[in-house]
């Protein structure tokens, strides 16, 4: 019942077998999004067609062996979804694919636009028909309509590329939001990161030297198909990878070291987002976590006799928050990894209930303990109210719940499935309310400042927390 990430992105540029090392990179940014699974794939020959394979469900469930055989191709992108409610069906998974005389295009979308349907209604009015609700399919249309709009002709060798990118980086200075994409013809990968860099996304070389690369949402995809890490894409800025090698263009007037838009990364993809092993824009995000967890101690020390963290983002924070204290830290809580993401529970109570299912209490870590909780935030509240049951019942003498993010306040426009601000907790309760409401003995939240001093930086997107938003 908390927060929920969009999407994970991922673009393979020369590899031998594309749809491989896409479907390797899928699987390790699978955290991002279970809904849906989808992979383009060319042949890197102008004249060939993208092929797309695409389907509701966990990778593992989408892609059988043989469809990555019949996925042949030396460039690929590959897209992982979490949807909102009401978006779930297949019209809505990605990655998009256009065909039209001039070419393909394929397209995967991680970020929310905040213009679209003012985009969608021009493009309509103009002739474009959609198969989709989803904004993602809007930048696609928009790149074809500005690419026709340049006098883009067809011919046998595909796009004519340069046109084709002035097409792209002209689509992307009319669309507001957040967006990392990886946007792919027959021949060329091209990799876009929004000015304010809200959403992640990073290059890896493959084969060192082979001028083959993988662009994708977090440097864990990266690992997972034995590459090595080159750099962030800069906010702002458009990379195309082709046969000549890899070029860079930036579209706000920065540089890949000073943006000229600030820099706002997504706060959350440190607190709860990516997987500990990814480091985003140079941050590794387990030490972020430990870092997080430390400031809490410092802000919030109580007397207790365990640390535990609830699996697995509040983990990190756990361990940071046990080293700071003193406080030995133990497992205590077991996550149940089998629960398919097929478990649809109908009603507001039985959500409620899987918590039940989905966490367990080690009861001879905490009986007759005074227990210190980290979580890495409460939206709702209701899923903390069971966690705190869950202690009790395993014999926790007291239950001290500690958050390493600040309360969640507002709702999220850029890229996150966050409820109304009416059903966020820390919206509509003060923290001794809050602290009845779950339950527990004490409870206290991180200060903004304190989680900045823990990322070292200041330059994030906080709107969850403060309402002031980049775009």
């Amino acid at each position: 019942m908390g927060l929920h990430d969009e999407c994970g992105v991922v673009g393979i540029y020369g590899a031998q077998s594309a749809a491989q090392l896409a479907y390797y990179a899928l699987t390790s940014l699978q955290h991002r999004g279970q809904e849906s699974a989808g992979i383009a794939v060319s042949n890197g020959d102008a004249e060939g067609k993208i092929k797309l394979h695409k389907g509701m469900g966990l990778v593992g469930e989408v892609f059988k062996s043989d469809d990555i055989a019949k996925l042949e191709g030396s460039v690929a992108v590959g897209h992982v979804r979490y949807a909102t409610a009401g978006g779930r069906t297949i019209e809505n998974a990605q990655p998009f694919l256009n065909t039209y005389k001039f070419g393909s295009i394929a397209l995967a979308h991680n970020g929310q636009l905040v213009n679209h349907t003012e985009l969608r209604s021009l493009l309509e009015d103009s002739g474009s028909t959609f198969s989709s609700s989803s904004d993602s399919e809007v930048i696609l249309k928009l790149i074809v309509r500005k690419y026709i709009e340049k006098g883009g002709k067809p011919g046998h060798s595909g796009h004519d590329m340069e046109l084709f990118i002035e097409a792209v980086v002209e689509a992307v200075k009319a669309i507001k939001g957040s967006f990392a994409l990886c946007i792919m013809t027959q021949d060329v990968l091209i990799a876009v990161r929004d000015p304010n860099g809200i959403r992640p996304l990073c290059i890896g070389e493959i084969n060192e030297g082979s001028g083959s690369y993988i662009i994708t949402s977090e440097s864990c995809a990266i690992d997972s198909v034995n590459g090595k890490f080159v750099r962030d894409v800069a906010p702002g800025e458009v990379v195309v990878v082709d046969k000549n090698g890899m070029r860079s263009i930036l579209t706000n007037g920065s540089s890949s070291t000073e943006p000229a838009v600030a820099k706002r990364t997504c706060i959350f993809e440190y607190v709860y987002f990516a997987r500990p092993d990814s480091v985003i824009d140079g941050i590794p995000v387990q030490e972020a976590r430990y870092k997080m967890g430390a400031m809490l101690a410092q802000e919030s020390k109580v007397d207790a006799d365990v640390v535990i963290g609830v699996p697995d983002s509040g983990i990190g924070a756990a361990i940071g928050y046990a080293k700071e204290s003193g406080i030995p830290y133990v497992t205590g809580i077991v996550k149940n990894k089998y629960i398919g993401r097929t478990f649809i529970a109908p009603t507001q109570k039985e959500r409620e209930n899987m918590v039940f299912v989905k966490l367990n209490a080690i009861g001879s870590d905490l009986s007759g303990k005074r227990v210190v909780v980290i979580d890495d935030s409460i939206v709702r509240g209701t899923t903390s109210r069971r966690l705190v049951q869950i202690l009790r019942r395993a014999g926790a003498k007291e239950v001290h719940f500690r958050v390493s993010s600040p309360p969640v306040k507002f709702p999220c426009y850029l890229g996150i499935d966050t409820p109304s601000k009416g059903e966020l907790i820390s919206s509509t309760h003060e923290l001794e309310e809050i602290r009845k409401e779950i339950g527990a003995d004490s409870l206290a939240f991180i200060s903004l400042e304190g989680m900045l001093k823990a990322l070292g930086s200041n330059a994030f997107c906080r709107g969850c927390f403060s309402g002031d938003y980049p775009v």
